[in-house]
């Protein structure tokens, strides 16, 4: 099956989106088009990078993904096809592509180098026809021009020191729930290396001595910190919004400190 999906920052109340999609169709009207999401922030390329690390491998390999969210203050503007973790991404070379995975592309073009298109509507003279070619078994190479590389971004990490890791909150969603850049993997090293030792999980004024299994776990209106399916430590308010009752925002910091025998 030809799968095509698309997230962008164009929302839902134009006929932006309906337009890729119709490009798309054009080329080959058996192709499945999946919507992530069309409520990016606008021009917010972190926000963008989250949300499709976060599922594009849950879609079947050799499955193709249109990113249509792009940065500001971007004035000269290159797209590009690349092939990662054996799918496909087409988009602007804003340095999204390089954070959504541990990896390194095996394939890199410039779309829009042979016979560049000038239009005012990327998305869909661009980005959607090299998309349709892909998930129809195009070849990448037959796309564009090769790339050596592509352009690099660098996320916001959390700081591990000893006795402690010092992470961020990196996305709020739907719910008001915090995710954070702390990961499952991180906190189990520095656990194990310290001999399971007790730990503190710290935000504003709240403080837990361990991590809930899931929001149930907590009533109505209390705060619960758990590792989430993408295995970053997540905060919320079960059925609260979290970020508006906790007072915290993209960026702000939250803390695991470990402490130690004497």
């Amino acid at each position: 099956m030809a799968i095509v999906t698309f997230l962008s920052d164009f929302g839902l109340s134009d006929q932006y989106v309906a337009a890729v999609k119709a490009k798309i169709l054009g080329v080959n009207p058996n192709i499945t088009i999946v919507d992530i999401t069309h409520q990016i922030s606008t021009c917010d390329i972190s926000h963008a990078a989250y949300t499709l690390q976060s599922v594009f491998r849950e879609f079947p390999k050799g499955t193709v993904h249109i990113v249509a969210v792009s940065p500001s203050g971007i004035h000269s503007k290159k797209y590009i096809a690349i092939k990662l973790e054996d799918h496909f991404f087409v988009g602007e070379d804003s340095g999204l592509f390089g954070i959504i995975s541990k990896q390194a592309p095996i394939a890199m073009v410039d779309i829009n180098k042979l016979s560049p298109i000038e239009s005012t509507f990327d998305a869909k003279d661009i980005l959607a026809p090299v998309a349709a070619k892909l998930a129809s078994g195009g070849n990448i190479y037959e796309m564009g021009v090769e790339l050596e590389n592509i352009t690099g971004f660098t996320p916001t990490i959390a700081k591990i020191e000893k006795p402690q890791i010092a992470g961020n909150i990196v996305h709020i969603d739907h719910f008001g729930n915090l995710i954070t850049n702390i990961f499952k993997d991180e906190f189990q090293h520095i656990h194990k290396i310290n001999k399971e030792c007790p730990f503190e999980i710290s935000f504003r004024k709240e403080k837990f001595t361990s991590f809930h299994q899931k929001v149930g776990e907590v009533g109505e209106g209390e705060c619960f910190a758990f590792f989430n399916s993408d295995n970053r430590l997540e905060i919320g308010i079960n059925q609260g919004n979290g970020s508006q009752l906790l007072g915290l925002r993209i960026n702000n910091q939250v803390f695991i400190n470990f402490k130690l025998e004497e």
